[in-house]
């Protein structure tokens, strides 16, 4: 049973594959890969823009900072200056303080310039890759396209297409029922002309009437040739007819006639 079910795994899985294999166009999937890459760079982009967001504050503190300890500085002076050394002492340790802090922002500040310039660098040759990626993407699907209009064009030619295997089934079945219309035609004209089979409309002639007509048409032919000499010989064409169609009178015997007596 596991054995068979293995099996019916492995063959739907081949199915699929074939299936998916036959659905996917790499037009899409490089234009999908495309997009996903101008997603990434885009992520890369804002994470440089937080890493520079992040340094600018951590500047703006230091400043602050600064300032502050530079102020107490100036307060501790005024106060030693005035006698009043405890005055001096806490503005010191108050500065002391301050620089602590500004020393730790200090370390910050250099580890977020670094991480920003990592991703600066790594932006942009994400970037040359995206360009590279995109000329490689048009070119492949140029070349795809063309063969595909290629490939098409091929097949239309030869007739091994689906589309062009269609028509060229229908024209041979037109070419088939034609020669076989023309030869039922050509067989019952024969069978006509045989007599085998009768003419229900009657136009149909047979042997000796077709020789009749014939010879009917022949003697209107030959009425008319002399009707037309009659003409130009200045006659008439009565007697043109007559004396073309008429019989020779026989001529007279003699009247006397010579008798031989026996002997």
């Amino acid at each position: 049973m596991s054995g068979v079910m293995k099996r019916m795994g492995m063959i739907f899985r081949a199915k699929a594959n074939k299936a998916l294999d036959r659905a996917e166009d790499p037009r899409e999937t490089l234009d999908y890969s495309y997009q996903k890459q101008l997603e990434l760079l885009q992520k890369v982009r804002r994470g440089v823009a937080d890493v520079a967001t992040s340094r600018k504050r951590l500047e703006l503190q230091l400043n602050q900072l600064q300032n502050q300890s530079t102020k107490l500085e100036d307060q501790g002076r005024k106060a030693l200056a005035l006698g009043r050394e405890d005055l001096a002492r806490e503005a010191l340790s108050r500065r002391a303080a301050l620089q602590q802090q500004v020393t730790d922002l200090e370390t910050q500040h250099q580890t977020l310039q670094g991480e920003e310039e990592k991703l600066t660098l790594a932006a942009q040759r994400l970037q040359a890759k995206v360009d590279a990626f995109r000329t490689k993407k048009e070119t492949i699907k140029a070349t795809y396209t063309a063969a595909q209009a290629q490939t098409r064009i091929g097949e239309a030619f030869s007739g091994i297409s689906e589309e062009m295997g269609d028509v060229g089934m229908a024209i041979q079945r037109a070419e088939d029922k034609t020669a076989q219309l023309q030869a039922r035609a050509g067989a019952i004209d024969e069978l006509l002309a045989s007599g085998a089979l009768d003419d229900q409309s009657g136009l149909a002639k047979d042997d000796i009437q077709s020789e009749l007509d014939r010879l009917s048409g022949g003697t209107d032919v030959e009425l008319e040739l002399q009707r037309m000499k009659a003409e130009l010989a200045g006659g008439s064409p009565q007697q043109a007819i007559e004396g073309g169609t008429g019989q020779s009178t026989p001529q007279s015997q003699p009247q006397d006639t010579p008798r031989f007596d026996k002997q």
